[in-house]
């Protein structure tokens, strides 16, 4: 029968009134609502009111610790009996403050579950001391083999108890660990190391979880050791090593993304095997590359779990009574599991689970343990709408809440919604319901969205199959076959179906694909019928197709990127539209296939970037991997890449120009420049100051801010520190900071540097003092730049580093560009060098090359150079790093030059440039084109240059014979 006098909990969400200071009656709402907290009040005289102190204020370890001592008896003549009580004393006073407190509106879930946590770890160290003087006694201390050490047991805490999300009737999951073999030595009995911490790791279970006639205090679940069951109590870390190379499963990898030790990890010996156990356990959770497989994995698992959730709840509903109503039916239909049915707990755990396998072995901060915390994280990388998160953590703390007032009736691990009317009432009123059939229609809206983003994360989108799924089978292999596919091919629109068949058949007689797995295998069959499909849209499906074979090779031997691609059909529209529009894209791409992981977010294929907001995401990532100095180099690689393949993508979809392109290109250089110097600098071991006195100026492409995709860098290196040790702590810096830019890693290289501009070339110093530069370029002394060095100087500029020093720079620059010049000389120099140019890039074929032939991009740049070094005394605009096109411009309007002919001339430079990007994005590596393609640009570019030099460019030397 119902109680009418149930009190009203706080509604849930709300802001709950506190409980009152000194209540009437002890723990009003821990006797009203929990069957168990009633029958231990009404078992023990004044138990209600010691447990009413305990709900006064949150509960932490110092209260934990203090009652403790109050409760055990040290000088009991059985030292293990007198801890069990006193720890199953102390569990159900915390456990009764924890519901009067809760359903008070006095506590948050956090708290909740955080003094859980607390609780589980307090009593586990407080068993294991007491133990482990008792068993020294007798055994003596364990001391390690090769360290001569004394050994610890190590507990390390899974699932909820990892992530500090222990719920109030939870059991916990427990691994014991040591560090090294050896044996006990100081007691009448030794043992080995493996005996002593078996017996300690027996008696611990005993000491939390033996039910007595004060309960128990927690529930031990031992399974997720090596080899569960039936694998040994405790083991060492060289053995859990060994077991995760050979035979560990994939569930467990998620089950290890929350462990945790939670002995007292204080001692010198527990730090360092915790560190060890960090480097076993993070290759096997994280892996190093964008690991997709995990989503069909997880799949799988979620349905044998919710199957069985099935079978149990079906169990607990069969020994119901019958009394429950039309709502009760429903309600149990629908999910009976609030924690493994549709829509439950689980389902949000592995929306969050599945950001950290798949990217957690690259982002560092996707590495936390409590499940909240890993969706605030994606959603901050953009992994996930922002207002999803917010739904799921909602939807997650009422599942969170409504189990623990499931439990808090009959201190019950149970997750299943209750079967009589009064019990049912009884939850209602603790949810902050008037009546049952609220509760079951604010549960189900948010099963609803949990299942409708748990089902739009994990669907199986591997099942359809494309037109052409007829062509890629077994029988490609047979003679009997050719001409049927041959004419399927030639009907989706390949113009040669015997070249595309040859190699097709090649793929599939190859050793690779052999080699696969058969889940990959059936993988890639998928992907190459969806590819055949793909390219046949295409304008030239046979080059499609070809690169698309390329492709594949390159990725087979990496399951999660054939995972990617199989979970995400949409990515491989994108992918055949990269492939096709352009060989560098489809070779980059080719190259570096974990940008894959780009073509999954649409928004960021049409964003502008945003500089200070990626500096700050990189920082964030670099800091986290900061005592992994391979991690950072791969970082700083996967970083550059994806925003290079952003461009590129929106290149390809004509969202950009080529200027724009060279802009976005050159400020991400500029800021990889500035991320790689702060992170390399604090690898200099021998540096001297917190931040340095250091800079970097940038020439050329990048100097002008026309960099392309595959440019090299030029820089020089500059720093302004009078510290005895700043020439060779900077030099030693330069040379680290080149090889962290060029070297290749596992994601490939970052940029190849060129430092021949630095003061006398090849020969001079690595770096350069700023006062020894501005003497150089100033000409004051012996040792002097010449003319060239001066025409470099005009696509200079500052791009990272100290910033006052490039300011420094920036003025120096302004007035080496205002020295007085006489025209002849001058001239005469620039024509000298424009001749030795020449020479250096000779063409020996009939094409016109864009860049090095007479009348092309190089005779503008000089023209445009021997304009500004003559001209900038008396115009100071001529000096602003603006570009050839903005520089040609502004030179007509001073009337240095025919403005109609300077308008013609950038109109001709941006034509060549446009042109020469399209051959690199073609793949040729020369920019040539059919000498007639240009006659009229060729033809300005000359008149220029004879108005400008007075004589008119001698020709390119004549094709070769």
């Amino acid at each position: 029968m119902t109680d009418p006098a149930l009190p009203s909990a706080q509604p849930f969400l709300k802001t709950p009134a506190c409980a009152p200071e000194a209540p009437a009656v002890a723990l009003p709402f821990g006797l009203a609502y929990s069957r168990y907290v009633h029958r231990l009040a009404h078992a023990r005289e004044g138990w209600a009111e010691r447990a009413q102190a305990a709900a006064a204020a949150p509960i932490d370890a110092a209260w934990l610790s203090a009652r403790f001592a109050e409760l055990f008896d040290t000088h009991a003549v059985e030292l293990e009996p007198a801890l069990k009580r006193a720890l199953r004393l102390l569990r159900n006073e915390v456990f009764a403050g924890l519901v009067e407190r809760d359903l008070s509106g006095a506590a948050t879930l956090d708290e909740v579950t955080g003094t859980m946590t607390d609780l589980a770890e307090f009593a586990v160290r407080a068993a294991i001391s007491v133990i482990g003087r008792d068993l020294e006694a007798l055994h003596g201390q364990p001391i390690g083999h090769a360290s001569d050490e004394v050994q610890e047991l190590m507990v390390v805490g899974m699932g909820k108890l990892g992530g500090r999300e222990l719920n109030v009737s939870s059991d916990i999951d427990l691994i014991f660990l040591y560090d090294e073999e050896g044996d006990t030595r100081g007691g009448p009995r030794p043992l080995s190391n493996h005996e002593y911490f078996t017996k300690l790791g027996r008696r611990l279970i005993n000491v939390l979880a033996d039910v007595t006639e004060d309960g128990y205090v927690f529930r031990v679940d031992m399974r997720l050791r090596p080899n569960g069951d039936a694998g040994p109590l405790v083991c060492s870390l060289g053995m859990l090593e060994e077991y995760f190379v050979v035979q560990g499963r994939e569930w467990e990898r998620y089950a290890w993304i929350k462990g945790r030790v939670i002995t007292d990890p204080t001692s010198a010996h527990a730090a360092r095997v915790i560190q060890q156990l960090e480097r076993v356990t993070t290759p096997f959770v994280f892996r190093r590359y964008l690991d997709y497989g995990v989503i069909a994995a997880i799949r799988a698992l979620h349905a044998q779990i919710r199957g069985e959730a099935a079978k149990r709840s079906h169990g607990a509903n069969r020994q119901h009574d019958g009394q429950a109503g039309a709502d009760s039916a429903r309600a149990s239909a629908r999910a009976p599991n609030i924690k493994l049915g549709r829509g439950g707990i689980r389902e949000i755990e592995f929306v969050a689970q599945v950001f950290q396998l798949i990217r957690g072995g690259q982002d560092f901060a996707l590495r936390v343990r409590p499940t909240l915390e890993v969706l605030r994280a994606a959603a901050e990388r953009g992994l996930i709408d922002a207002d999803v998160v917010a739904r799921l953590t909602e939807a997650y703390r009422f599942l969170r809440q409504l189990e623990h007032r499931l439990q808090y009736i009959e201190d019950a691990q149970t997750h299943n919604l209750p079967g009589s009317a009064e019990d049912q009432l009884r939850v209602a009123r603790m949810m902050g319901f008037a009546d049952y059939a609220g509760l079951v229609a604010q549960l189900e809206a948010y099963q609803d969205e949990v299942a409708q983003q748990f089902e739009q994360t994990f669907a199986d989108k591997q099942d359809s199959q494309p037109p052409c799924a007829s062509i890629w089978h077994a029988d490609l292999l047979d003679d009997e076959y050719t001409e049927t596919a041959r004419g399927q091919l030639a009907e989706l629109g390949y113009a040669d179906p015997d070249s595309v068949l040859e190699r097709l058949r090649a793929t599939r007689n190859s050793p690779r694909y052999r080699a696969l797995s058969e889940v990959s295998r059936q993988r890639f069959d998928l992907l190459i019928n969806r590819a055949l499909d793909h390219a046949a849209r295409q304008t030239d499906a046979d080059v499609t197709i070809a690169r698309f074979l390329d492709f594949f090779d390159a990725i087979s031997r990496r399951a999660s990127y054939l995972s990617l691609l199989s979970e995400y059909p949409q990515a491989m529209a994108r992918v055949a539209h990269t492939l096709h529009a352009s060989r560098w894209a489809a070779d980059y791409l080719t190259r570096h296939p974990q940008l894959l992981d780009e073509l999954l977010d649409v928004e960021a294929l049409s964003a502008q970037p945003d500089w200070p907001a990626f500096r700050e995401r990189v920082r964030d990532r670099l800091r986290a991997a900061e005592d992994h100095v391979e991690m950072q180099m791969d970082i700083l690689r996967q970083e550059h890449h994806a925003e290079t393949f952003r461009v590129l993508l929106q290149d390809l979809q004509g969202l950009l120009s080529v200027e724009h392109i060279s802009d976005r290109l050159s400020d991400l250089a500029d800021a990889m420049l500035d991320l790689t110097l702060e992170t390399v600098w604090q690898q200099v071991s021998t540096r001297h100051r917190e931040v340095p006195r250091f800079a970097v100026v940038a020439y050329g492409r990048l100097g002008g801010k026309e960099l392309g995709y595959a440019s090299d860098l030029d820089i020089i290196f500059l720093y302004d520190d009078d510290d005895e040790r700043a020439p060779d702590v900077y030099a030693s810096f330069a040379r680290k900071l080149i090889t962290w830019l060029t070297s290749h890693t596992a994601a490939g290289t970052l940029f190849d540097v060129d430092t021949r501009l630095r003061p006398n070339g090849a020969a001079g110093l690595m770096v350069t003092h700023f006062e020894a530069f501005r003497r150089y370029q100033m000409r004051e002394g012996d040792n002097a730049a010449w003319v060239w060095e001066h025409q470099a100087l005009t696509r200079a500029r500052f791009c990272a580093g100290d910033a006052e020093i490039g300011a420094r720079f920036e003025a120096l620059r302004t007035a080496v560009l205002r020295q007085h010049r006489e025209a002849g000389p001058l001239r005469d120099e620039i024509v000298a060098m424009r001749e030795r140019v020449l020479e250096g890039h000779l063409n020996p074929t009939q094409f016109f090359d864009l860049k090095h032939d007479r009348g092309g991009m190089v005779d503008i740049e000089f023209t445009v150079q021997f304009l500004v070094l003559l001209h900038s005394e008396v115009h100071a605009r001529l000096t602003g790093n603006k570009g050839n096109i903005a520089l040609l411009h502004m030179a007509g309007e001073l009337g240095l030059i025919d403005a109609t002919r300077a308008a013609q001339v950038a109109d001709a430079y941006r034509d060549f440039r446009a042109r020469q990007h399209k051959l690199r994005l073609d793949g040729q590596s020369a920019a040539r084109v059919a000498a007639g393609t240009c006659a009229h640009e060729t033809a300005q570019v000359r008149a220029l240059w004879a108005e400008v030099f007075g004589v008119p460019p001698v020709p390119s030397a004549p094709p070769a014979a």
